[in-house]
C-alpha cells in the first residue's frame, strides 16, 4: 500500500487497527507537563503509583471489579501484557485454547511460551461467540489456558454475561486460566453494558488475567501503554518478565495515561457515536454488494463480511479479494487468512465517515467489473 501511494495512487485505506482521533487534550497535558517537570526517569517495573491508582478505580467503576495496586502491571503496550501472560501460565506441552476468528499474535505469543494453540472455529451463526458446550469440548488434559478476545478483532462480537457465565462454569470446573483480552471494552454499541468474564464471580476471577490498554479508548496507540490485573502470582510473575526484558513503559507515556483516565465518560461519548454511525453506515454498504453478506458487529471498530460468495477461478478466497480490490479499486482491506477464515476480509471503520461511501463505489465498481470479466 506504501508504494502504491508513493506512486501517486488514492489508496482508501480500511485496514488501520487504530482510531482515526486525535489522543485527548488531557493526555497531551499530563506528557507536556510531565516533561517539564523532568519526570523522565525510570519507573518503577509496574507502572508509577497514580497509574496503577487510576486502573484500579477504573475497574472498579467501569467493571465492578476490586483488585490493589501490586494486581496491576503496565506495559509498553496491551500486546506486551498478552505475552507476559502467556509466558507465565504456559508451559512446553500445554494447549491454549484460541476462538477463531482470532487476532493474529495470539497464535504466536502462545508458541513462544512452548505451547500450542488449538483453534476452536466460532461460526457467523453463532455470532462468532464460542459456545460453552464447543469449550467443553475442545478441553484436553493437557488444555491450560482459554484465551478470550471480546469485543473480538476482527468480528466485533461481544459475548453477554449470561454466555460468560456459561464459559466461566467451564472454565473453573476444568481448571482452566483465562487471558481476557478486553482491550475494546469502551467500544460497544446499541446501549449494550460491558461484561467482564472476571466479574461473574470469585472464582472466575481467581483465574482470569485481564488486559486493557490506552490504544483504542483513548486513541493513544503510539504512546504504547497497556495493562493488566489478575492474581497477585501471576502478576508478580508477569512483573519479572517485564523487569528482565522492556523494563518500565515509558515515564511520559505513563503520565499522560493519567492525565486520559481522569476523563469523564462524557467527554468520550461523542468519539463512540461517531465510531456508531460509521459502523451503521459500513454495514449498510457491504450488504449491499453481490456475493457478500455482513454482521452488524456488536463492539471495536471492525466488520468482517463473508466474501464466499464471490469466488470464483481468480477469486479464491481473502487473499485474493485484496489483492483485487487494491489494484483494481484502490481500496485496503485486510484478508480473513490472517484470523484464520479464509471465507472473510476484514474492514476496519476508524476512518473518515465519507471514505465508507467512496470505497463501497469503488468496491461495487470493481466487483462489477469481476463479475463480467
Amino acid at each position: 500500500m506504501r508504494r502504491l501511494r508513493s506512486e501517486g495512487r488514492d489508496i482508501l485505506d480500511f485496514s488501520a487497527g487504530q482510531p482515526d482521533f486525535p489522543s485527548p487534550q488531557p493526555a497531551k497535558s499530563a506528557a507536556q507537563e510531565a516533561i517539564e517537570d523532568d519526570r523522565t526517569r525510570y519507573t518503577a517495573t509496574a507502572g508509577v503509583a497514580e497509574l496503577r491508582a487510576a486502573i484500579v478505580e477504573r475497574f472498579q467503576r467501569k467493571r465492578r471489579l476490586t483488585y490493589g495496586a501490586d494486581q496491576i502491571l503496565v506495559s509498553p503496550g496491551a500486546k506486551a501484557s498478552l505475552y507476559f501472560a502467556c509466558m507465565t501460565l504456559l508451559d512446553p506441552g500445554d494447549e491454549a485454547l484460541v476462538p477463531a476468528p482470532y487476532w493474529t499474535s495470539y497464535p504466536e505469543q502462545i508458541r513462544l511460551a512452548g505451547a500450542e494453540p488449538v483453534f476452536v472455529s466460532c461460526s457467523e451463526t453463532q455470532g462468532f461467540k464460542l459456545l460453552a458446550e464447543q469449550l467443553e469440548q475442545a478441553i484436553t488434559p493437557r488444555t491450560k489456558l482459554l484465551l478470550l478476545n471480546y469485543p473480538s478483532n476482527p468480528t466485533g462480537a461481544c459475548y453477554e454475561r449470561d454466555e460468560l457465565e456459561s464459559l466461566a462454569e467451564v472454565c473453573v470446573r476444568r481448571g482452566l486460566w483465562v487471558i481476557a483480552d478486553e482491550i475494546y471494552s469502551e467500544l460497544v454499541y446499541d446501549n449494550r453494558r460491558f461484561a467482564s468474564i472476571a466479574e461473574v464471580g470469585p472464582e472466575i476471577a481467581e483465574r482470569t488475567v485481564v488486559v486493557d490498554g490506552m490504544s483504542k479508548t483513548y486513541a493513544m496507540t503510539g504512546w504504547r501503554i497497556g495493562y493488566a490485573a489478575g492474581p497477585r502470582e501471576v502478576i508478580a510473575g508477569m512483573l519479572k518478565l517485564q523487569s528482565h526484558s522492556t523494563s518500565n513503559a515509558t515515564s511520559v507515556s505513563q503520565w499522560a495515561s493519567v492525565g486520559a483516565l481522569s476523563m469523564s465518560d462524557e467527554e468520550l461519548a461523542p468519539r463512540l457515536v461517531e465510531f456508531e454511525r460509521r459502523r451503521v453506515e459500513i454495514v449498510r454498504g457491504l450488504s449491499r454488494l453481490p456475493g457478500v453478506s455482513c454482521e452488524l458487529p456488536e463492539g471495536a471498530f471492525y466488520v468482517f463480511p463473508n466474501i464466499s460468495g464471490l469466488f470464483n477461478s481468480s477469486i479464491r478466497n481473502g487473499d485474493d479479494l485484496a489483492r483485487y480490490l487494491l489494484e483494481q479499486a484502490n481500496v485496503a482491506v485486510v484478508p480473513g487468512e490472517a484470523f484464520g477464515s479464509p471465507q472473510h476480509v476484514r474492514f476496519s471503520y476508524a476512518c473518515p465517515f465519507d471514505q465508507i461511501g467512496e470505497g463501497m463505489a469503488r468496491i461495487e465498481e470493481a466487483l462489477a467489473a469481476l463479475a463480467v470479466g
